[in-house]
């Protein structure tokens, strides 16, 4: 099981990725490789240094119930560096196992509409970009350029008030702040008017965590932090 709120399985035919923008500054994944690499973890031999997995590619297949998967929590499938020869060995395992669900997220927003121009999005991939500030709103607009059946957000970290932006074409958003001790604060009204543009544009919205840094401005663990948001829990999902 994974212990991000919003998937069950984590899939990672690579791990390993660079910095693109500020909510890379404090990434979860490149600590947990340092510290997988000092275990002796196989897979993180190279620690965070982009590495493909071939032999990763078939696990999928080999489970029978189905199941929501996190694509790449360990990376960013669409790396500059991620061959397209070795996407479509990735998305040809999404294909051969329907009845599974791939949430599939990335960064490199740009590279999405250049991949599927030639290439179907399987229907049973929900394809999401991250935004964290006002500048990474351009990424929607890629996004919105690949006919995916599920379109989402993950606006985690938020480092910055979004303001108004456009939600259509979006079936889903995902809102947090960071953790780690070197966490950025997120205020309680950045991530409450997100949550009001998803009421307006009828979008899925879930709150995933205020992270370190409380809604009290108060530094304590992610658990002591809670997830409420305007009095409650937000655990929305797109519709089928």
């Amino acid at each position: 099981m994974s212990r991000i709120e919003w998937t069950e399985q984590t899939w990672n035919p690579t791990t390993g990725c660079t910095k693109v923008s500020p909510g890379c500054l404090n990434c979860y994944a490149e600590v947990m490789a340092r510290r997988l690499h000092a275990m002796r973890t196989p897979g993180y031999r190279r620690g965070f240094a982009l590495t493909l997995h071939p032999s990763r590619l078939n696990d999928p297949i080999h489970r029978r119930p189905p199941t929501t998967y996190f694509v790449n929590s360990m990376s960013d499938l669409f790396h500059r560096d991620v061959p397209d020869s070795f996407l479509d060995r990735v998305f040809d395992v999404i294909q051969r196992t329907p009845h599974h669900t791939y949430q599939v997220l990335t960064k490199r927003a740009a590279r999405l509409p250049k991949y599927f121009a030639n290439r179907p999005c399987p229907d049973n991939v929900w394809l999401g970009v991250s935004v964290e500030d006002k500048r990474r709103l351009s990424r929607i607009d890629f996004l919105r350029q690949v006919s995916a059946r599920v379109r989402f957000l993950s606006v985690e970290p938020l480092l910055e008030d979004l303001g108004e932006f456009d939600l259509s074409g979006i079936h889903w958003v995902i809102v947090g702040g960071e953790s780690g001790h070197r966490a950025r604060p997120m205020l309680g009204e950045w991530a409450d008017r997100v949550r009001r543009l998803c009421e307006a544009a009828d979008v899925a919205f879930f709150f995933k965590q205020w992270g370190t840094i409380g809604p009290d401005g108060i530094a304590r663990s992610k658990a002591a932090n809670g997830r409420e948001l305007a009095g409650r829990i937000w655990d929305q999902y797109p519709a089928p």
